[in-house]
């Protein structure tokens, strides 16, 4: 199969015109005719991800962040992007990103499945059908705000968040002992999401990214926060496009980076 064709696909799914103005998504790097027979999923193209990728003999990278983001004024191995470019061509592999489109279409649903929110509705909405002409109505948009099956502490809400992550740890801001009944879930950095979690009645916000400040002033405001942390939120992604991918298309053979977290905590 044509990566052309594996990049068709997703953009059913995932479309590019659903990514915010910022974003950088799509085939970033490599042919978009390249015969692919290996796919190789991961969040990050660390130079880890695409020395391993090399190693085994993989025809398309598919990652969440975008390696190429601001502008580059050149590419040589004296820069740690364009090392990773330059193998990229050398080993003939084709890098495509998808970031905020995929927060929008893809990882804002599958994290309020994750957590079971009962009703959901879109946290902040960016993206509208424009097929239906003129903007009419909000189609999707980032993270999703929803009742929990039932009402818990805060300390048993973040246990919870921590066996559904897969987490050993995740740093807290509020009151351990107080109910938390709808929970505001937006993966990655949500820094920016505390007002939109507020404004829709959320007692916590699961997410990542959290700075000192925001987290005091959150709870000041009235909505604990569960940094989970960029990575412990987003590494989800990996499992779920191979399986939509498992289930889209043939004679491919689909792998996924190792669960990595990018730091340590001694």
């Amino acid at each position: 199969m044509l990566c052309r064709d594996i990049m068709k696909q997703l953009e059913e799914m995932y479309p590019t015109d659903a990514a915010l103005d910022f974003d950088n998504v799509g085939l970033l790097v490599g042919r978009s005719d390249k015969e692919v027979k290996k796919i190789y999923i991961a969040l990050d193209a660390t130079e880890d991800v695409i020395e391993d990728a090399i190693g085994k003999n993989v025809d398309m990278l598919i990652t969440h962040h975008p390696m190429i983001f601001d502008p580059l004024k050149s590419v040589t191995s004296e820069h740690f992007t364009g090392r990773r470019i330059i193998d990229l061509i050398k080993y003939d592999i084709s890098y495509y990103a998808m970031h905020t489109n995929y927060d929008v279409m893809g990882m804002a649903g599958l994290a309020g499945r994750l957590f079971e929110l009962q009703e959901p509705v879109v946290l902040e909405e960016t993206y509208w059908d424009r097929r239906e002409g003129m903007n009419t109505y909000a189609r999707d948009g980032i993270g999703r705000v929803g009742r929990l099956t039932h009402p818990m502490s805060l300390k048993e809400t973040t246990d919870w968040v921590k066996e559904k992550l897969h987490l050993e740890q995740v740093k807290v801001f509020g009151d351990m002992k107080q109910e938390v009944s709808v929970m505001a879930v937006s993966p990655g950095s949500g820094k920016s999401m505390i007002d939109a979690a507020l404004e829709k009645g959320a007692d916590v916000l699961v997410t990542g990214d959290i700075d000192h400040h925001a987290g005091i002033d959150a709870v000041a405001k009235g909505i604990a926060i569960i940094d989970a942390g960029h990575y412990g939120t987003e590494y989800i992604f990996m499992e779920d496009v191979k399986s939509y991918l498992k289930d889209s298309i043939d004679g491919v053979e689909i792998e996924t980076a190792e669960f990595c977290l990018p730091f340590q905590i001694i």
